[in-house]
């Protein structure tokens, strides 16, 4: 990446700040198109900024871009929405940073950025190809720390946790289904997976398990949410201050 980056580099005028090793350190899994991206991004906000030389900051700014969606800055909310966002990504963070098993904290923002209000992201300090269970359950604590922050602090739920609980539930159901992560279920996959493009998934999807061994796996994959939510709950608890 670094290497990459140097080619790309080459065409806009730089600032002596500007660590090519750095950028790449904190890009894990970025293609080649990505990074040229990064380098036209931060060229592009250089040149809006009226400066001669990219620097630092613009590179961040790219960074971000690239990784978490552009801002929005126009999109207007009112105070009780953003301290609610504010909570949710605290929650996220927070949980986070209290787990050594999980991706260390990046960045935190309540300037909305694509669909989302706020951003809470994670990076991994090396190139990460598998992931093991301890790190796994880990995401699933941190993407529930949003609504639990809502609910202590705000008294309310929104809606704003959807996208948590989808991953966290499908980040559940491949552990149990399809990765043999349950000391319940054992080392083995359950249910097919070949469901057609152009046709619904239920419709297509064949179980080859019996009813029986589909309520156990329903309850294990509620037993992995349930555990990490309460996991969750209690560092956010500690840590409320």
């Amino acid at each position: 990446r670094e290497q990459i980056l140097k080619v790309h580099k080459r065409r806009v005028p730089l600032s002596d700040e500007v660590d090519a090793s750095l950028i790449a350190r904190g890009t894990p899994g970025f293609s080649g198109a990505d990074l040229e991206n990064i380098v036209n991004e931060a060229a592009l906000f250089a040149a809006r900024g009226g400066k001669r030389l990219v620097e630092k900051d613009e590179f961040e700014k790219a960074k971000d871009k690239i990784m978490m969606g552009a801002e929005r800055k126009s999109m207007v909310m009112s105070e009780k929405e953003k301290r609610n966002t504010a909570y949710h990504e605290a929650g996220h963070a927070i949980v986070g940073r209290c787990m050594p098993e999980h991706d260390t904290l990046y960045n935190v923002t309540i300037v909305p950025r694509g669909r989302a209000l706020g951003v809470t992201m994670f990076l991994p300090e090396e190139d990460r190809y598998s992931h093991n269970r301890e790190h796994l359950l880990a995401r699933i604590a941190v993407l529930m720390g949003g609504r639990i922050a809502e609910e202590l602090f705000m008294g309310q739920m929104t809606t704003g946790a959807a996208n948590d609980f989808e991953t966290a539930t499908e980040l559940a159901q491949k552990m149990v289904q399809r990765w043999g992560m349950s000391d319940q279920l054992g080392p083995r996959v359950y249910g097919d997976n070949e469901s057609e493009v152009f046709l619904g998934r239920d419709v297509t999807t064949h179980r080859n398990l019996s009813y029986g061994t589909a309520e156990q796996v329903d309850a294990e994959i509620t037993r992995f949410i349930d555990e990490q939510y309460g996991r969750a709950r209690q560092i956010i608890d500690q840590y409320r201050d």
